[in-house]
């Protein structure tokens, strides 16, 4: 990796534009959930403690170019200050965020400008005047080719944040360079929305665990016939394909060998435990919701073999007992690996975060990503525009 971080910024008495995310949960009128903002503060306060101002600039919702008022960043300045324990300061317009001397400063929504989402060059050069240093602390945006994500780092000196770091070196370490062997959970519901990144990780993986509604598919193209169970047909050429490359680039794949089938979707509903194999037939208001005792066994099984692991997506319907066993076992007993030094884990995504912390092993995995889409894309193999640029300003 080629971008500077903030170690390598002179800071002092210079003002630094920080692009973060700060696209909280509100109600009422209330942030209800700052972990975003916390996630920033460590960025923040290093700029001022080496003499630097902040001017943060983010994005809240999607108001597409026009200023709508119920998407306002005034709503998160209480919870900014009370995680920074210091005043900041709200600025409407460029002019008064030229104008304003606080240490810390945080411009209006910088979606409610059509030139952002654009990534026009003369917008871009407009926010390069408001400050000396661009710092990209927004790994989660960092997908978007915007005047705030991507534009700004042609523009001026460049760094990445604390926490963009941190999400970058975790990524390298876990993908682009990791311990081997190297293994992945992916699960969820469909294979449509994961084939580029499964297409990716069979050429880079020596294990690859498909779990969730996903599994059915990869089931069904091998004949298995799977009742009701949540599935995409149109999608089983493509599966039997991703086994057939997995199985030239010599990654083994691992399916639930069973399941938990019930004919109703609902907690505590009766199940039985059956296998899962191509010739396995399910009666017609059958569904798999769950991965069984076998399958969770095999899979703690692969860990123990593995030195780096990348989760992304539940094992089955975790939000429900007891069809959650799967995705809750197999997290502890990847936590358990982590906390004893054998793992390096990397998880990320919204299904994957929430499962981890209904385990409460979210604290034990080496790293966590927020990112969502750029989290996906990166495991995609994709080019992030506001990473390259950074590395194009290094």
């Amino acid at each position: 990796m080629t971008w500077k971080t903030l170690d390598d910024m002179d800071l002092d008495g210079k003002r630094v534009l920080v692009r973060v995310d700060i696209n909280v949960p509100v109600e009422k009128g209330k942030v209800t959930d700052a972990t975003r903002i916390e996630k920033i503060a460590p960025t923040v306060r290093d700029i001022l403690n080496r003499g630097g101002r902040v001017l943060l600039v983010a994005h809240f919702g999607r108001p597409k170019g026009k200023v709508v008022l119920d998407m306002s960043l005034r709503v998160t300045i209480p919870a900014l200050e009370n995680v920074l324990a210091r005043h900041v300061t709200f600025v409407e317009t460029f002019d008064g965020a030229e104008a304003a001397t606080n240490d810390v400063v945080l411009l209006e929504n910088i979606r409610f400008h059509p030139g952002e989402e654009a990534n026009d060059p003369a917008f871009a050069a407009e926010l390069a005047e408001l400050a000396q240093i661009y710092c990209n602390d927004a790994f989660s945006a960092a997908h978007r080719a915007h005047a705030s994500t991507e534009g700004l780092a042609h523009l001026m000196p460049s760094c990445a944040g604390r926490q963009m770091e941190a999400e970058l070196r975790a990524l390298e370490a876990a993908l682009s360079t990791p311990k081997r062997p190297v293994g992945a959970v992916v699960g969820g519901a469909k294979v449509s929305t994961k084939i580029e990144l499964l297409e990716n990780l069979v050429e880079k993986l020596d294990v690859l665990i498909i779990g969730g509604g996903m599994a059915n598919t990869f089931l069904a193209a091998q004949g298995a016939q799977l009742g009701k169970s949540l599935r995409e047909p149109d999608f089983e050429q493509t599966a039997r394909e991703i086994l057939e490359k997995a199985a030239r680039t010599g990654c083994r794949v691992i399916l639930p060998v069973d399941g938990k089938v019930a004919r109703s979707f609902g907690a505590g509903v009766p199940f039985d435990v059956v296998p899962l194999t191509a010739a396995t037939v399910l009666d017609e208001d059958q569904m798999v919701l769950d991965a069984g005792p076998q399958s969770i066994a095999a899979i703690c099984a692969a860990f123990d073999g593995l030195s780096t692991l990348i989760w992304n997506g539940p094992l089955g319907a975790f939000e429900i007992e007891p069809f959650d066993e799967a995705t809750m076992a197999t997290a502890r007993h990847a936590a358990a690996l982590t906390t004893a030094g054998q793992l390096i884990t990397v998880a990320g995504g919204g299904d994957t975060v929430a499962a981890l912390h209904a385990a409460r092993v979210a604290d034990d995995f080496t790293y966590i990503s927020t990112a969502g889409g750029a989290f996906l894309e990166w495991m995609e193999g994709k080019t992030l525009p506001g990473v390259a640029a950074l590395e194009a300003s290094a």
